[in-house]
C-alpha cells in the first residue's frame, strides 16, 4: 500500500510534466531544445522522486538540477518531501524554487506560480515534518512509560505474592510460638519459668506486629511509610536485648530530633542488627551504645566484649547481616566500619548524614 502510494505522485508529476511540454503554448525555459529532450526531463525528474522517502536530499538535488533545464512539477513534491522527511541539508528544499526561475527565465516573463507553490510545499513541510517528529516522539514515551507500568505492576504483584508467603508461613509460625509461650506461662509452677514464657510471649507479639507493617509496606508499595523509629523505641530495643540477660548500655549525645526520618530507621537497624549478632555469636558479652547527634552527621558505636560462654553455645548465622547492614547505610549516604577489637570484642561503627530528603 505504502509504495503504491509512492508511486502515484510520480505517475501524476510525468502526466503532467509531458502535457505542459505537448500542449500548446509552449512554456518559456532556459535551454532550447527538443520537445523528446523536454520530455525525458520531466520523465527523469519524475523518476527522482521514487526515492524522496529514502533519500529526500539527493532526489532534491537531481530535480533541482533537472529543473535548470526545464522547470518540473517534480520540484513542488520534492519541496515538501524535502521539508519533511530529512533529517539534515533541508535547505535544498528551498534551492528548488530559484532553479524552477532559472530554467523558466524568469527575468524575461516573471511568473511567480510556481517559485511559490514550491515554496508553500516546503513551509507545509517544515510543518507536517516537526508535527510527526512530535507524534512519534510522543508515542515512543508513551510506549516507554507503558513498559515501565508494566514493568511496576510486575513488581508489584512479585511483592504481593512475597507478603502472602511471609504471612502464611512466618506468621502461622508465630503464632504457634506465641500460643505456646501462653500456655507455659499458665502451665508452670516456677515464677522464673512463667516470667520467661511471658517474656517470650511478648516478643513474639512484638514480632507479629512487626510483621504485619513489614507485610502492609510490601502490599502497598510506593505508597507506604515505614514508621519512624529512634530514638521512640531505641531504648525499647536495648531495654528487650537486656531482659534476656545481656548487659548493655546506651548512650546518647546530643538532640535526636534533628535525624530526618530516614536516618532514624537507618539508625535503628544499625543498632537492631548489632545487638542480634551478639546475640548469636557473643552470648554474655558486655555491650556498649553510644549515639552520637549532630547538627550535620550521626553516628553510631556499637561495641562488645569478647564471649562469656563457650562459643558452641553461639547461635548459628548465615554472616550476610553486616553486608546488607553497609548497603542500607551506604544508600543514605553514610559509611559503616565492622571489625573484631584488639581485646577479642567486636564494634560496628556507622556515621549517616543528620538530613536525608525522604
Amino acid at each position: 500500500m505504502r509504495r503504491a502510494g509512492d508511486l502515484a505522485p510520480v505517475l501524476l508529476v510525468a502526466v503532467l510534466g509531458i502535457w505542459r511540454e505537448l500542449a500548446p503554448p509552449a512554456p518559456s525555459r532556459l535551454v532550447a531544445a527538443s520537445v523528446g529532450f523536454y520530455v525525458a526531463v520531466h520523465l527523469l525528474s519524475a523518476a527522482a522522486l521514487w526515492w524522496r522517502r529514502t533519500h529526500p536530499v539527493t532526489s532534491g538535488a537531481v530535480i533541482a538540477f533537472l529543473s535548470l533545464l526545464t522547470p518540473t512539477y517534480a520540484s513542488i513534491v520534492s519541496a515538501y518531501s524535502v521539508a519533511a522527511h530529512a533529517t539534515k541539508h533541508r535547505w535544498v528544499a528551498f534551492t528548488l524554487p530559484i532553479t524552477w526561475a532559472i530554467g523558466a527565465g524568469m527575468w524575461a516573463m516573471p511568473d511567480l506560480t510556481g517559485p511559490g507553490l514550491i515554496v508553500i510545499a516546503g513551509l507545509a513541510g517544515l510543518y507536517l515534518g516537526a508535527r510527526h517528529r512530535l507524534v512519534r516522539a510522543l508515542t515512543e514515551r508513551a510506549e516507554r512509560a507503558e513498559h515501565q507500568l508494566l514493568a511496576e505492576q510486575a513488581r508489584a504483584d512479585e511483592r504481593t505474592r512475597l507478603a502472602g508467603e511471609m504471612h502464611d508461613v512466618v506468621t502461622h509460625r508465630l503464632n504457634l510460638m506465641v500460643l505456646h509461650a501462653g500456655a507455659l506461662r499458665v502451665a508452670a509452677k516456677d515464677d522464673g519459668v512463667r516470667k520467661a514464657a511471658e517474656e517470650l510471649r511478648t516478643a513474639g507479639c512484638q514480632s507479629l506486629a512487626e510483621l504485619r507493617d513489614l507485610v502492609g509496606v510490601l502490599r502497598a508499595g510506593r505508597t507506604a511509610r515505614i514508621p519512624d523509629v529512634l530514638p521512640d523505641l531505641l531504648s525499647n530495643l536495648v531495654a528487650d536485648s537486656a531482659a534476656t540477660g545481656l548487659v548493655v548500655t546506651l548512650t546518647e549525645h546530643g538532640d535526636a530530633d534533628t535525624i530526618s526520618p530516614a536516618v532514624r530507621r537507618t539508625m535503628y537497624r544499625v543498632v537492631q542488627e548489632s545487638l542480634t549478632n551478639v546475640h548469636k555469636h557473643a552470648p554474655g558479652a558486655q555491650t556498649a551504645i553510644t549515639v552520637y547527634c549532630g547538627p550535620n552527621s550521626v553516628r553510631a558505636v556499637i561495641r562488645n566484649t569478647a564471649p562469656a560462654v563457650l562459643p558452641d553455645l553461639a547461635l548459628p548465622g548465615p554472616g550476610s547481616g553486616l553486608l546488607g547492614l553497609r548497603g542500607r547505610v551506604e544508600m543514605v549516604g553514610g559509611t559503616l566500619t565492622a571489625g573484631p577489637t584488639d581485646d577479642g570484642g567486636f564494634e560496628v561503627d556507622a556515621v549517616l548524614p543528620a538530613f536525608v530528603p525522604t
